[in-house]
């Protein structure tokens, strides 16, 4: 047997936690001693100990934590609860990262206000292009929804493109529209083909277009500064917006900070 500091030292914990756990029931001593209350803890006792730690640093309160323990899972199903638990933090983690990361892209807004990127914006003649193209309908135009639905639209676009034996003649362009409200998102890419009744995805010319362009360094989740930075550069410029705005992808579009995107918005003298 050993007594609680012994017992503390070998399961990683304090005594003050190991004396909490005996008076809420959750880990009792083996052993305590009448005459001067010392408790003393069976090297079998760790197990226990050790699922207790696992379960509380995994979310679950010291109730639920007892309620478990006291159903007597044995290891390969108290394995596979752990597991599911960890996948649900892990998934609450990087929503609350996603999250974090787009608080961080507003914040850069607001403190860009009243600034114009005169040597970063390009005016440049699109010529027109024939896509082919998968599209989706979003809610708005925030970045945790358009983002996760324009890369799965992609990911099955270039698959189909692969069944039809048909290869890339250009850079990726996403375009938007929202003439309702919600938004249409298009995933294109640029192909030497004709219409296909056989294709399972569409094919369409996009026109040549006259484009105030940005280049946006960095995640697509964090692209509204940069938007925004573009479309304050239009409105003091005496232009006027004209049609879809277009995103072309210029290199690697999953390498977080070192993705790099071409924002073009069609634009007119106004």
């Amino acid at each position: 047997m050993f007594n609680i500091g012994a017992f503390a030292k070998y399961g990683g914990v304090s005594v003050r936690m190991l004396r909490h756990y005996d008076t809420v029931g959750l880990l009792r001593p083996a052993h305590v001693d009448q005459h001067t209350g010392y408790r003393f803890y069976e090297a079998d006792q760790l197990a226990r100990l050790n699922r207790v730690i696992a379960l509380k640093g995994l979310g679950f309160t010291l109730q639920q934590v007892r309620a478990l323990l006291d159903e007597d899972l044995d290891a390969v199903e108290l394995r596979g609860m752990l597991r599911l638990r960890r996948a649900e933090l892990e998934s609450a983690m990087a929503a609350d990262a996603q999250r974090l990361a787009q608080v961080e892209a507003r914040l850069r807004s607001i403190e860009s206000e009243g600034q114009m990127p005169p040597e970063d914006v390009v005016i440049k003649q699109v010529p027109a292009m024939r896509v082919a193209e998968l599209t989706a309908v979003v809610d708005s135009f925030e970045p945790d929804l358009v983002v996760p639905v324009i890369t799965s639209l992609y990911e099955d676009l270039w698959g189909r493109m692969q069944a039809a034996e048909l290869r890339p003649s250009g850079a990726a362009v996403a375009y938007y529209e929202n003439p309702q409200g919600s938004v249409t998102v298009h995933a294109s890419i640029p192909v030497d083909t004709d219409p296909d009744p056989s294709h399972d995805f569409a094919v369409v010319d996009l026109p040549e277009v006259q484009a105030a362009t940005l280049v946006h360094k960095g995640p697509a989740e964090q692209v509204i500064p940069s938007v925004q930075a573009l479309a304050r550069w239009i409105d003091a410029n005496g232009y006027t917006s004209m049609g879809p705005a277009r995103e072309v992808t210029l290199s690697c579009p999953h390498c977080g900070d070192h993705a790099v995107t071409e924002l073009q918005e069609p634009i007119a003298r106004r």
